[in-house]
């Protein structure tokens, strides 16, 4: 019997609530036991302690399988999280990153797809029936992911194309989804002004919602080419404006490994040599050009060979402002230098860092030297999942420690916000998700010497 597949997501607000909802109770006891040992560390009790830990083994997975479940049937912004989960260390809860990851992973290209009707029924609508516009059309897709499904097709002139075709609905539900997160910023709205949450979120919906236009989408992509133009390793699909709408995007069809093939077959020279290729596209385009590539996740790479690699998903891209891009090269320069008084100046007049609130002060000036590590050594660096998982872990324990109640109080306390540029929020995903990446690929190599010209370099137009 045929698998029976939804038309379309879930896109009630309360529908999607109460999914997440019920998603909830499932991570309480994970989030309970975590919490335990951050106040109180192990169990004295050597038996009690392997039960503790046994009981959470079997919850994580339980747990990551529903969220699998439920993530994959929502998609939106649901599902992103559930890809962020899937591949940024750090994120699980510490002990537990593998039993996540695993299970979670196939959200990144793999969710579970729709029905055959409903992408033929987008595609016709948008372009006319898919079995009369290409010469072939595959009506299961390859691929599925937050906001659409891809499609294998042969055009009538026999290329070879992949039909990226949005999902019905899902942008209400992402609108919907929008609302929620804007009711629970009203919420807590009198701390949160302190904090500018309304500002992040605002950037947030900003580049979410830009992402339901493959119009923009196609645009960006041949932004993306533009700069890498010359750069043999960088493969960046065709599109084909003819058979690309707002709701479906067609593009060259390529082929090669994925991520999780080509980190566990490639020898070391392969993975430096494709882990520079990644580090070019990415900081050629942010600091030469100040195109922000903010959805770095493994399933948007194809690794074809020599060192090149093929950049799929061009939906979610944050242009920099050109006096932002100039301060954010001018604190990574200064770091370089090694002039930490400079750094520091910098960090607070780009980044907004409050030098008169001293310990959260000291916290984010060490973890921006930390994150910077990469650029700042001339020497060969290794990033490795140990690396990127201990910069999340320091900014979590300076965290607690920093809002741990004073003696008598109840409450925690709260640090002094600090003035981020909004048109920085985007800035944090990359940094994560490309440290996450690189883990992956273990690659070695002198990443300061890659994207320094750029980082002392002129802005040039994309």
């Amino acid at each position: 019997m045929p698998e029976r597949r939804p038309h379309a997501p879930p896109a009630s607000r309360l529908g999607r609530l109460a999914r997440l909802g019920a998603l909830s109770t499932r991570a309480l006891p994970i989030a309970t036991e975590a919490m335990r040992r951050a106040a109180f560390g192990k169990r004295s009790d050597a038996d009690a302690e392997r039960e503790a830990q046994q009981r959470v083994l079997d919850n994580a997975k339980k747990t990551a399988e529903a969220m699998l479940k439920t993530l994959g049937e929502m998609k939106g912004l649901p599902l992103k999280l559930g890809q962020m989960a899937s591949y940024i260390d750090g994120l699980a809860p510490p002990g537990y990153e593998e039993k996540f990851q695993e299970v979670l992973k196939k959200l990144q290209a793999k969710a579970p797809p729709l029905s055959r009707e409903a992408a033929e029924k987008v595609v016709t609508k948008e372009l006319g029936r898919p079995e009369e516009i290409f010469e072939e059309w595959e009506p299961d897709p390859f691929a599925a992911a937050s906001i659409g499904q891809v499609h294998r097709a042969v055009t009538k002139s026999g290329d070879r194309v992949a039909v990226k075709v949005q999902y019905p609905d899902i942008d209400k539900a992402i609108v919907n989804d929008l609302k929620s997160i804007s009711m629970l910023e009203s919420m807590i709205a009198p701390v949160g002004r302190k904090y500018h949450t309304k500002e992040t979120l605002d950037e947030i919906k900003a580049v979410f919602l830009a992402e339901l236009d493959y119009g923009l989408e196609a645009e960006n992509a041949e932004m993306f080419r533009r700069i890498h133009d010359g750069d043999d390793e960088i493969v960046i699909p065709r599109v084909w404006n003819a058979f690309s709408t707002k709701r479906v995007l067609t593009l060259e069809m390529i082929g090669g490994e994925d991520y999780a093939a080509f980190c566990k077959r490639a020898d070391q020279e392969e993975r430096n040599a494709a882990s520079a290729t990644i580090w070019r596209f990415m900081f050629r385009s942010l600091f030469k050009h100040g195109v922000l590539y903010a959805d770095p996740h493994p399933g948007n790479y194809r690794f074809l060979g020599g060192g090149r690699v093929a950049f799929l998903d061009y939906g979610c891209v944050k242009k920099m402002p050109p006096h932002l891009l100039a301060g954010t090269k001018r604190y990574i320069a200064t770091a370089m230098d090694g002039d930490w008084e400079a750094f520091e100046r910098a960090c607070v007049e780009v980044l907004g860092y409050d030098p008169n609130d001293t310990e959260s002060f000291r916290l984010f000036i060490d973890y921006s030297k930390m994150i910077l590590e990469p650029l700042t050594t001339d020497g060969t660096f290794r990033h490795t999942h140990q690396v990127a998982r201990e910069a999340v872990a320091f900014l979590v324990r300076g965290g607690k420690r920093i809002m741990k109640p004073k003696e008598g109080d109840v409450l925690p306390n709260l640090p002094k916000p600090i003035h981020m540029p909004q048109d920085h929020t985007f800035m944090n995903r990359l940094q994560w998700g490309l440290a996450s990446v690189m883990a992956g690929l273990g690659g070695e190599g002198n990443w300061r010497r890659i994207a320094e010209p750029w980082i002392r370099g002129p802005y040039e137009e994309p």
